[in-house]
């Protein structure tokens, strides 16, 4: 379906990788993983054509169709959310609205007309032969949280998220026999991920896909595409499969360099030894000729770095946590909250999970004092110390400062060597500590933030979409560390490997405002639900 012929992309003096072949097979459906900054999306880029390679090339059979993922959520602001998705299949598009428009004003007495209408229905029969894609799109923007009344919405009236979604539903709709895929699960919340999972399953052509999602990786992938040393290395099966199978290869090498070390180490002490010895003259020469065979190559150091977040608690939890009784909220006329009241007791690790904009990130800053209810009351506890991560950290993470002054200020009693080695538990050593930070990238600012709560101690962590911008190794090390902490957790994620990590009670915000209370985990809640 696909074939990578000795590919190498650098930037300047940073090389990607380098001489990479591969061939992707129908039927099979790649994880693309890495660290950040690896080359993940640059790859995807070059497999699509978007982006050429210093050398090297990609051959895909020319009659197949390929779908790309859009990046660009704006490109259809003046289309109809179902014309939007439409536009998936181009020549359907074209035609469709090209034999509206003559039906319209077309002067029928005209033999060319009719011609051209003639024409215009055999590519509707090529492209959709059973007259359906009407209620395809349908279907795929209803399953996407889209109801029928909004299909004609224009797309500038709709959310970055919810523009993202119908950039999805685009490339899906026309089914193509290849798929390539750059974070889809991105703004899709848990029941829509579960659904995307389902269309990718059945997909019969080859799918290469981007995911810091690692159950929808899980769920999906039949392989893995892992960028490391330079090079893209494939393995069968899944992404827990590739992290059995890659550290296994990682300590067989470790292991063979080692043994090599000590192989080296004897064979000069033999040849330091008796080289001046006639009787042993003979050995010494021999053992010189296995020294010069022995290859030693140094261990190449992998991209990847696993970052050791630790949550610790500066004062301990009292019997009371936090109440919440008969809160409401509404952003003008739009109730987005309606009478909600549960309690919070000592150990709770709870997930915050519903759609997107049903109100998650709205209880958190109510409960964080952002926001005021129109009714009800919060009663947090006389112990409780609150740390906050917020879901959009633009006004908070900015200015000219050092990464460490950055955390210094919160705290100016604060041990600086505590700062720095805080700093380097998430991976800012060294030099990198006094970056600027305005320069950072997002999944940087959401490393300082991690930073800033392990400096805080606080005893009840409030985290809104946390995992966002950040790698499969931070999130595993994220969700190692919720579990661990000896507070109270609230956290609000759609990633359901995150959640099954920490979480022993599920909320659920519903559609209409009001909450599902599960004390459980949420493969038990999953089960309860159906």
């Amino acid at each position: 379906m696909v074939q990578v012929n000795n590919i190498t992309m650098r930037f300047g003096s940073q090389i990607l990788f380098e001489d990479v072949s591969l061939k992707l097979d129908s039927a099979k459906r790649y994880g693309l993983i890495g660290a950040n900054g690896a080359g993940k999306s640059t790859f995807l880029k070059i497999l699509s054509g978007e982006l050429e390679p210093n050398s090297g090339n990609v051959s895909i059979n020319s009659a197949l169709k390929v779908g790309v993922l859009g990046q660009n959520q704006f490109a259809y602001e003046n289309f109809s959310i179902k014309d939007a998705v439409l536009c998936g299949n181009k020549r359907l598009y074209d035609a469709v609205r090209e034999k509206e428009k003559l039906y319209e004003s077309g002067d029928f007495s005209d033999e060319s007309v009719n011609n051209r209408l003639a024409d215009l229905e055999i590519i509707c029969a090529e492209e959709d032969p059973t007259y359906e894609y009407e209620v395809i799109i349908e279907k795929i923007l209803e399953s996407l949280g889209f109801a029928a009344l909004r299909h004609n919405d224009l797309m500038q009236s709709l959310t970055s998220a919810e523009k993202f979604k119908v950039l999805l539903a685009q490339v899906l709709f026309p089914k193509p026999d290849i798929l390539f895929l750059d974070e889809p699960t991105n703004n899709l919340d848990i029941d829509a991920i579960s659904w995307l999972e389902e269309q990718l399953n059945r997909h019969s052509g080859t799918i290469v896909v981007i995911s810091h999602d690692r159950h929808f990786l899980n769920s999906v992938v039949t392989d893995i595409l892992d960028i490391d040393f330079r090079k893209i290395r494939e393995f069968s099966g899944n992404y827990d499969d590739w992290y059995i199978a890659s550290t296994l290869i990682q300590k067989q090498l470790e292991m063979e360099h080692d043994r090599k070390l000590k192989e080296k180490e004897e064979l000069e002490g033999f040849i330091r030894r008796f080289s001046a010895n006639a009787s042993k003259a003979k050995q010494a020469t021999s053992r010189q000729r296995q020294l010069e065979k022995l290859n030693i190559n140094e261990l190449q150091t992998s991209s990847r770095r696993d970052p050791s977040i630790l949550f610790r608690l500066k004062r301990d939890i009292g019997n009371e946590v936090l109440s919440i009784d008969n809160l409401s909220f509404s952003y003008g006329d739009k109730e987005v909250l309606k009478d909600i009241g549960f309690k919070v007791e000592k150990g709770d690790k709870i997930a915050l999970i519903g759609a997107n904009g049903i109100g998650k990130s709205t209880l958190c800053k109510l409960l964080m004092h952002e926001l005021f209810p129109k009714e009800g009351k919060i009663f947090w506890g006389a112990t409780i110390e609150p740390s906050y991560f917020p879901q959009d950290t633009t006004d908070i993470i900015k200015g000219d400062m050092e990464l460490f002054e950055w955390l210094q200020q919160f705290d100016d009693k604060k041990d600086l060597d505590e700062i720095r080695k805080c700093l380097g538990r998430m991976l800012f050593s060294g030099e990198e500590q006094k970056k600027s930070i305005k320069s950072i990238s997002g999944g940087e600012k959401h490393r300082m933030m991690l930073s800033k709560m392990m400096l805080e101690k606080g005893n009840f962590l409030i985290l809104d979409e946390p995992n966002n911008h950040l790698d499969l190794e931070a999130i595993i090390a994220l969700g190692e560390a919720l579990y661990k902490f000896d507070g109270v957790v609230i956290c609000v994620t759609h990633d359901r490997e995150l959640i099954d990590a920490f979480a022993n009670r599920i909320i659920r915000i519903k559609d209409d405002g009001m909450i599902e209370d599960f004390k459980g985990d949420y493969e038990q809640y999953k089960s309860l639900r159906g």
